[in-house]
């Protein structure tokens, strides 16, 4: 009885450490081939998506380009003297290239997308703040005044467009 549990453990322990190593290479290359079925898929897709991510960071620099006050002052002109409709107009026109351009949010990092609409936001402050100036009686004092304000810095759309570019050149 004792010399037949000993040949029945003489086959079965080499029969077990057979199977086992036998299962771990088999699940060592599923796990593999799994992981390239994923790598060849995610290149496929960033391959096709790539050209769609580059389009939608040209569309962002568009809409920078066309809020900086200096672009957006020449390109929309009073209809009044009145400086509150102007404001309006200008804002209206700003918010309304934006949400032209709400869809590209997909394509860009959050961190972009933050900065273009802080950009945005801040374009609209300065609008409001040109307006709310005592020196500010008509709809051209008010264009005069926000091209006077940005003598003196930069476009809030500038440092939008310094990061869209660094986002774009890290893409390559």
């Amino acid at each position: 009885m004792e010399q037949q549990l000993l040949n029945l453990l003489m086959y079965t322990i080499p029969a077990l450490v057979t199977g086992a190593i036998a299962f771990l290479f088999f699940r060592e290359h599923m796990d593999n081939e799994s992981s390239r079925r994923n790598f060849l898929i995610k290149r496929d897709l960033q391959k096709e998506s790539f050209p769609l991510r580059l389009q939608a960071y040209e569309r962002m620099s568009l809409f920078l380009e066309r809020i900086k006050p200096q672009n957006l002052l020449t390109r929309v002109i009073p209809t009044s003297s009145n400086k509150e409709d102007y404001e309006n107009l200008l804002i209206a026109t700003i918010e309304q290239e934006f949400e032209h351009n709400l869809t590209q949010q997909i394509y860009v990092s959050d961190q972009c997308w933050s900065i273009i609409l802080a950009a945005k936001n801040a374009t609209i402050q300065l609008i409001r703040k040109a307006n709310m100036n005592e020196k500010t009686d008509s709809a051209d004092k008010l264009r005069e005044v926000i091209l006077t304000d940005l003598m003196d810095k930069s476009a809030p759309s500038n440092a939008a467009l310094s990061f869209i570019k660094e986002e774009v050149g890290e893409m390559w």
